[in-house]
């Protein structure tokens, strides 16, 4: 027989003794909390609390001191950031500083190396510190999450980032050098050998001008192929090219997996190639790229790209290697494909073996076989487009059409032969079943419409749990609203995004929203869910004088006793240490018109015994987390006495922890 622990029992004996209570009481107005104790079965009365209500709370607490199943990174948005979301909970454990300065984490406020990683995304010798954050993507070892790093893009500016979850710290941000901006980055191949840019809207490459006139010959989409050196822990430029495309809106791509491995597909909108112009008595983009009843699917062979890349094939932009569209029809590395208009996910089932497109103006999930592709490409004889690109004929490659609601959008799988699609329009997610391989793993007729949970309000993305793998968990799925209304408190005109937290792990129609988290620092786009065991980062770095950008001991790394300050002639260098509860020295005199290179260790080696650096008038704010080294340098251009302070409260004696700066005239 089973043995059933006594925690568990209580804890259901308090469920049903609260569903009970509600199901008696039926409502009611609520009373003061002050006379309720500890009686949950009133707390929930109390507050009207239904049984459905209790049985979310329960599936999303986790006691003081326990921690989260799964950890989602979500987009920041506008913000430029990385968030880090503990689930079932809903927490915000971080957001971490990618594209633009963050003050807790010290990122982009004086340390030199950190200013290194902000200034490569400089865009052509102009600062820029903002970004559009928008899909990120966890390292895949076999088409799995390995949670070693996590990379995303910057629309705004077509950037692409390399966050390494061992201190969840930006090491590397890359510019785009032949575009302005992008969209569909960065997912990446099953064993994380490339990173994935997709374009946006048309321009010509490598920021030329050329007249809207000349939109069809001078305008081109792109797709880039960033090649990631694991090793090193950085995308390298030099391995990397891109592909030039017509100029169509590239959008989302997605890596083939399993038996579609080494294949790319990107979806596409304005293939009517309008330009827009209300101003000038022209039809207004938004009506003039949606004029067609279909848009284009770009296939293409990566396997074969890298090869015809790394053989010179090649023409350069920017100093960046691009293959043409000329070489990729020669080389047949690009094929399309018919999709309904406006579509805005292109998502590659678990097995690799199907491919799910939704286009935002047909109310149906188009589900492509990529069986039936390749033996399409097999046969040839295809129609092309302007520009000569095979187009595959569309009724020999869809395996089915499914009608499930207006605006579908992305679509995420979980492990029992679900599919499920976000609704723009319908504010909903909808579950269907899937054929083919998966149909043995759930009840349902295979490509079938099951259910539909309402959301708040006009849902975008998607992410269930480890949803785009080869090897969904299924059990959670949230949706990433773009709308809240009335979900929280008004804070002014400017409202959250809500992201819900819907609980999919059971079979048929059985889906529920868990919960509401408010998210209040950007417009998050898109989201992935790890299993937060695969997870392995530092606690304190692994050496006294760590540098988190060089993953090595510093060379200016400070020992305790080995405090010192030097000058020469107008360069003055201060070797300086932190413990709790303070700096060693505490006094540094230098003199107006002074360049001074100063370096930070952290000796200490205690879980969570972080230091702050603050120098106010001169923009320093340092986070110098257990073991780190940091440098940073600027010019005395004015004096006066500067009193520089932890920033981070490290101990009982935390305002202690402060000196002077002293730079006399």
């Amino acid at each position: 027989m089973k043995k059933i622990s006594t925690t568990k029992i209580s804890l259901f004996v308090i469920l049903i003794l609260a569903l009970v209570a509600l199901g008696a009481c039926g409502g009611g107005a609520p009373t003061p909390s002050s006379d309720l104790g500890e009686d949950a079965s009133a707390i929930a009365d109390a507050r009207g609390l239904t049984p459905d209500d209790v049985t979310a709370a329960l599936k999303t607490y986790i006691p003081t001191g326990q921690h989260d199943e799964y950890i989602m990174f979500s987009s920041g948005g506008h913000s430029g950031q990385l968030a880090v979301i503990g689930m079932p909970s809903m927490r915000l454990l971080k957001l971490v500083g990618v594209f633009t300065p963050e003050p807790w984490q010290g990122w982009g406020y004086g340390a030199s190396e950190i200013m290194e990683v902000l200034d490569a995304g400089n865009v052509n010798g102009k600062q820029v510190r903002w970004g559009d954050t928008h899909h990120p993507a966890l390292s895949e070892t076999a088409g799995d999450y390995d949670g070693q790093f996590v990379f995303i893009n910057d629309k705004a500016n077509a950037r692409v980032a390399v966050i390494d979850l061992h201190d969840f710290e930006t090491k590397q941000i890359l510019k785009n050098p032949i575009a302005v901006n992008d969209h569909g980055g960065t997912m990446v191949t099953p064993n994380t050998d490339w990173v994935i840019e997709g374009g946006q809207y048309a321009a010509p490459l490598g920021w030329e001008y050329a007249s809207l006139d000349d939109y069809a010959d001078k305008y081109r989409g792109m797709v880039t192929f960033w090649k990631f050196d694991r090793e090193q822990g950085r995308l390298n430029y030099e391995q990397s090219f891109a592909m030039e495309l017509p100029p169509y809106w590239q959008d989302l791509c997605d890596a083939g997996k399993l038996v579609s491995e080494g294949w790319v597909f990107c979806n596409s909108f304005n293939t009517e190639m309008a330009t827009g112009g209300v101003e000038k008595g022209n039809q207004a983009f938004e009506a003039g790229v949606s004029q067609r009843d279909m848009d284009y699917l770009h296939i293409i062979n990566l396997d074969k790209a890298v090869e015809v890349a790394a053989s010179g094939n090649t023409i350069e932009v920017n100093g960046f290697k691009v293959i043409t569209i000329e070489t990729s029809i020669a080389e047949g590395l690009l094929y399309f494909a018919p999709e309904p208009k406006s579509p805005h996910g292109v998502d590659v089932a678990p097995k690799g073996d199907y491919l799910v497109i939704s286009g935002k103006l047909d109310p149906h999930v188009t589900v492509y076989s990529f069986e039936k592709i390749q033996a399409a490409i097999s046969k040839g004889g295809f129609e092309t487009d302007d520009y000569g690109i095979p187009i595959l004929g569309f009724d020999d490659i869809v395996e089915v059409q499914i009608e499930i609601g207006l605006g579908p959008l992305h679509t995420q799988f979980d492990d029992k032969g679900y599919a499920y699609t976000s609704l723009f329009l319908d504010s909903a997610v909808a579950r269907w079943s899937m054929g083919g391989a998966y149909a043995d793993l759930n009840p349902e007729p295979d490509w079938t419409p099951v259910s539909k949970v309402p959301v708040h309000y006009n849902v975008g993305h998607i992410a269930a749990a480890e949803g785009d793998t080869v090897s969904p968990d299924g059990k959670y799925l949230v949706s990433l609203n773009k709308w809240a209304v009335d979900r929280f408190q008004n804070v002014g005109p400017l409202l959250p995004q809500n992201f819900q937290l819907v609980d999919i792990g059971a079979t048929g129609d059985t889906l529920k929203v868990l919960y509401d988290m408010p998210i209040g620092f950007g417009e998050p786009h898109y989201a992935q869910i790890i299993k937060a065991d695969k997870l392995q980062p530092w606690e304190i770095y692994p050496e006294v004088g760590w540098n988190p950008h060089t993953n090595s001991v510093d060379e200016f790394a400070v020992a305790q006793g080995e405090e010192k300050i030097v000058r020469d002639g107008n360069n003055v260098e201060v070797f300086m240490t932190a413990v709790r509860s303070h700096f060693t020295p505490e006094h540094v005199e230098i003199q107006k018109g002074d360049h001074v290179v100063w370096h930070i260790t952290n000796v200490e080696r205690t879980y969570d015994a972080t230091h702050g650096f603050a120098l106010p008038g001169y923009n320093i704010n340092l986070s110098i987390e257990p073991g780190e080294s940091i440098t940073f340098e600027f010019d005395a251009d004015q004096d006066g006495v500067f009193s520089y302070y932890c920033s981070e409260f490290c101990s009982a004696l935390h305002l202690e922890m402060v000196g002077y700066l002293l730079i006399a005239p």
